[in-house]
């Protein structure tokens, strides 16, 4: 199985993009395109050529706008012969099959014919405003539910780093993009560690915002609250850039945070602060244990952060009953949503039964879930009366292998799938920040992430905190070698 990469190996050999001069990551094309040093056309081109060179193996992409992108690339030529300047004008970008774009259907992962949209979401109309081309939609599993990117409606979408392995999900298809080069960046969108997850299992960062940062209209929020909008990203530069250009907020939304300059939050220091090193899990009453070679990756990320000056203690948030908050929350989404879907029929087994369990756990249940919410942040949040920050794994395991879970029944897909991914969910439910940086490989080369949380809000210091260790661990110059 053979994929053309982009960038240097670990051997430092140079890829498509360093043979031939291009730049390749979203502030350096939107540098170049800028200064007139290369056209989005020859960027575009680039970009849906690599799509579809990898499209048999990787198999990143729901839906390719080819034409269309093209199209919108010679516009953006104009524009910048013309002397325009936009924060992403010309640049090609890919965004996740659970967000709306004129044209195209969204089918969320699901089979079935679904009618193209008639108008952009609002996170699109953004990055739209903001210059960015539109090369495709990326794949997820259906409705978004599982750490991993596989189903009957498009297939496997493989892990850059290794096709045999999950790049996780829901936002597989957009890690695996940015992961090969396909794309400088993307939109995923995280419910339960769906932009985070994969974000750890590619070697990227990937940022989940504060709730509401990200306008995920035309619904007013999404999944009862717990799901957000958020970038994946070779850099914290690139992802703290596509972070400005999606965020703000239509007139719809619910949830409205205070503006961030995330941008310039990546150029400041972040100071000298107080770092909670926790492994400890949320209760699920499922089985689940940290893998050896996760928990010493992340310590090693914390001993870095102890040398770059912060006081790094291990210390535990009191996560208490969140879990029972989460899944009414969740299978309500799911419900809401399998009944928009076309043709219900063809959807997963395990599909239908979430959005029954969603009927279910509606009503008075749901509201209680929500009610929850606040004394569940007071709780958790007591942990930052005395840290800044808290550091943990983004992940309990290394990535699966591709079919390890999408083959099992509805049971065993809760209970693996928590075993994998018991960390990041509990701040979907809070609805705060998070960012997974990369926190090493496994000995056979397999990517490992660790999540810095914070409060409410609190990105500009989450990703200053990201552009010190980047800068301390150089993990953009790490990538995939040829497969």
């Amino acid at each position: 199985m053979t994929h053309e990469t982009s960038g240097p190996t670990d051997d430092a050999a140079p890829g498509a993009g360093a043979e031939h001069g291009a730049p390749e990551g979203l502030a350096a094309q939107a540098r170049a395109l800028a200064a007139g040093e290369v056209t989005s056309r020859a960027l575009t081109e680039r970009a849906l050529g690599r799509i579809a060179r990898t499209q048999p193996t990787l198999n990143a992409f729901r839906r390719v706008r080819a034409e269309a992108a093209l199209a919108e690339a010679d516009a953006a030529d104009a524009e910048l012969a013309r002397g325009e300047r936009r924060p992403l004008l010309g640049v090609p970008l890919a965004v996740k099959d659970d967000t709306d774009v004129t044209g195209e259907p969204t089918a969320f992962g699901c089979p079935g014919t679904f009618p193209p949209k008639t108008a952009d979401s609002e996170a699109v109309r953004r990055l739209r405003a903001a210059g960015a081309v539109v090369v495709g939609k990326t794949n997820s599993p259906e409705l978004g539910q599982w750490p991993f990117t596989e189903g009957p409606a498009f297939g496997d979408t493989r892990n850059a780093w290794n096709p045999e392995h999950t790049p996780g999900g829901s936002s597989g298809g957009s890690a695996t993009a940015v992961a090969a080069g396909l794309v400088p960046a993307a939109l995923g969108s995280d419910g339960a560690g769906s932009v985070r997850i994969p974000a750890a299992w590619s070697h990227l960062v990937g940022v989940k915002p504060q709730r509401g940062r990200i306008s995920t209209w035309p619904e007013p929020e999404a999944f009862n609250g717990i799901t957000v909008f958020g970038p994946l990203a070779r850099t914290v530069e690139d992802a703290a850039l596509l972070l400005d250009a999606a965020s703000g907020n239509a007139d719809g939304d619910l949830h409205r945070p205070p503006r961030i300059d995330a941008l310039a939050a990546v150029r400041r220091d972040p100071g000298r602060l107080r770092i909670a090193f926790s492994t400890r899990m949320p209760f699920t009453a499922t089985p689940k244990r940290l893998d050896p070679g996760v928990r010493a990756a992340v310590a090693a990320l914390a001993e870095r952060l102890a040398a770059l000056g912060h006081e790094v203690e291990e210390a535990d948030p009191e996560y208490g009953p969140i879990g029972l908050t989460f899944v009414p929350r969740a299978t309500g989404g799911v419900r809401a949503w399998a009944d928009r879907v076309p043709e219900p029929a063809l959807l997963d087994p395990r599909t239908r039964g979430a959005a029954r369990t969603g009927r279910l756990l509606g009503g008075p249940v749901l509201r209680a879930a929500r009610a929850a919410e606040a004394p569940l942040r007071r709780r958790v949040g007591r942990v930052f009366r005395r840290y800044d920050v808290v550091l943990a794994p983004t992940t309990a395991t290394p990535p699966p292998r591709i079919g390890d879970l999408a083959r099992l029944g509805a049971w065993q897909t809760d209970r693996t799938m928590i075993a994998h991914c018991p960390y990041a969910w509990p701040w979907n439910v809070l609805g705060w920040p998070a960012v997974n940086v990369p926190a090493g490989f496994t000995p056979t080369g397999l990517p490992l992430g660790a999540q810095l949380l914070g409060p409410y809000a609190s990105e500009p210091l989450l990703l200053s905190l990201t552009a010190q260790l980047q800068s301390d661990r150089s993990w953009p110059e790490r990538w995939p070698a040829a497969l």
